[in-house]
């Protein structure tokens, strides 16, 4: 009633050795496929760490101006320097100031500033030491705009004239300020 299906017991020997060899190149494949993802996986959460801790410093680094005024020239026609007051917002890191940039625009100049070459930086205490750093929330720095129109600085500003200045600290985060000189310019200092 039972028939043999084969009657050579060499064949099933050798089908097994070759399920077991393939078998084991399926295994030894598996474990290369998955080393390459947990390296690649650990080299993308290493990248993915990095990005956002610069996107959080360009998010939580903020400048803010506390207050803004400008030095009227003599003949009281147009400011010739505008002196900013700044301190950095709570949660900030610590901004070096002298890496900063100050993206000048008005109706006369388009232009980048740099410290020392365009805009200074002074302590409000009226120290001229060279810490450029906000290091606390209650630490205050002047950032001083020549506006004469030499190489390297803007024009001055004339009466009802207006300016944007983007200031970008070294981490990419910026803080944009509006400067408007009033109509009509009495005194030595204006609010700008």
């Amino acid at each position: 009633m039972f028939e043999r299906l084969t009657s050579d017991r060499d064949d099933r020997g050798q089908v097994g050795i070759g399920t077991l060899i393939i078998f084991i190149a399926l295994v030894l494949v598996a474990a290369v496929a998955a080393g390459v993802l947990i390296t690649t996986a650990g080299e993308l959460q290493s990248s993915a760490s990095n990005t956002g801790d610069d996107a959080q410093a360009q998010v939580s680094n903020q400048i803010d101006v506390v207050s803004a005024t400008g030095s009227v020239n003599s003949d009281n026609s147009a400011v010739n320097e505008t002196v900013l007051v700044v301190k950095k917002s709570p949660g900030s890191d610590p901004i070096d100031l002298s890496e900063a940039t100050i993206e000048y625009t008005s109706s006369s100049d388009s232009m980048t500033l740099t410290d020392d070459s365009g805009f200074n930086i002074n302590a409000t205490n009226g120290s001229t030491t060279n810490d450029t750093v906000l290091d606390g929330t209650s630490e205050r720095k002047k950032i001083a705009i020549t506006l004469d129109g030499s190489s390297g600085s803007p024009s001055a500003l004339a009466e009802g004239g207006d300016a944007t200045l983007e200031i970008v600290d070294q981490s990419g985060a910026s803080t944009v300020y509006g400067v408007n000189v009033p109509d009509v310019l009495t005194g030595d200092f204006v609010s700008v």
